[in-house]
């Protein structure tokens, strides 16, 4: 069964400070994180990949991450701007950014017909959720009633970052190991103990470091497509959306659809380490921490 790869890589990085953080060279040989993410889909099966980025990254897209893969599997461009947006609305001139994780991926409606894999471009996830996500997309069964989709559930310690606090959000499961709802939850730091909340004159709540975190790593089937326009319509319609700075995202067209009964949302566990690249600060750590991942033998040194 064919499986694509859909890999968010459109996004500003307004708080990187320069440069482009999707393309940052950060492997022993200048590899993009988003080159890592495509050699652990192919090799858990999946057979292609779409970016979802912006016209103008394109030249350097072809200079950097395809020019690496190369021949190795099929890739296609798909880009998220402002300005796409129904047949009949308009957009705030005053707007600066794109719409949101459910925007991006709407995006894809007309060149993904099969069950797809989302994941951010700037993000490791390790090889083991790739491989327990793929093995359910090909199992996978979506009924007009009910929609059978999956995410990478994150051990919340495996995410800490000893530079600050983060934002996670923590889910919560039903007996079967289904995905209830998701809690956004800030100033999540790393304690001696494990994790706890940090409050506003420094008191620490402790909170569960074994808990399950989502990281934007969802899989899917087709029928999100349709669900995702028409919601797109109604997030634009709805009063309380800010024209300017509002969002329409992926968690929160999740949280509606399980919470009306039109999908199951299986979590799958995966014990591997994420970092990310969200600050310059962040680079020499993630570069650090794929060097170490090449010289213990989970990469070669030229991916592909």
């Amino acid at each position: 069964m064919d499986t694509t790869l859909v890999i968010m890589a459109a996004g500003m990085g307004s708080r990187f400070g320069g440069g482009i953080k999707q393309l940052e060279p950060l492997g022993p040989k200048g590899q993009t994180i988003m080159e890592y993410s495509i050699h652990d889909a192919l090799k858990a099966g999946f057979n292609k990949v779409v970016f979802i980025t912006r016209r103008e990254l394109v030249d350097k897209f072809e200079a950097s991450v395809i020019k690496a893969v190369g021949d190795s599997v099929k890739t296609e461009y798909v880009f998220q701007e402002i300005e796409d947006v129904p047949e009949g609305y308009s957009v705030d001139p005053e707007r600066k950014k794109p719409w949101g994780t459910g925007q991006a991926i709407l995006a894809c409606k007309d060149v993904v017909n099969e069950p797809f894999l989302v994941i951010n471009a700037d993000d490791y996830y390790g090889k083991e959720a790739f491989g327990t996500i793929h093995d359910h997309l090909v199992n996978a069964k979506s009924t007009p009633d009910n929609y059978d989709f999956c995410m990478a559930g994150f051990i919340l310690g495996n995410t800490l970052s000893d530079n600050g606090s983060v934002t996670r959000g923590v889910c919560v499961l039903d007996d079967n190991g289904n995905l209830v709802g998701v809690n956004e939850t800030e100033d999540i730091v790393k304690t001696e103990d494990g994790a706890g909340i940090e409050g506003d004159s420094g008191e620490i709540t402790y909170i569960d470091a074994n808990s399950h975190v989502s990281m934007n790593m969802w899989g899917f089937t087709p029928e999100i497509f349709d669900v995702l326009e028409k919601g797109f319509k109604e997030f634009l319609d709805n009063p309380d959306t800010n024209p300017v700075k509002g969002e329409y995202l992926i968690p929160t067209v999740v949280d509606e659809l399980i919470k009306k009964g039109r999908a199951s949302v299986k979590v799958l566990e995966t014990k591997d380490k994420w970092f990310g690249v969200t600050y310059q600060a962040d680079v020499e750590t993630v570069k650090n921490a794929l060097k170490g991942l090449v010289d213990a033998g989970v990469y070669p040194e030229d991916l592909f």
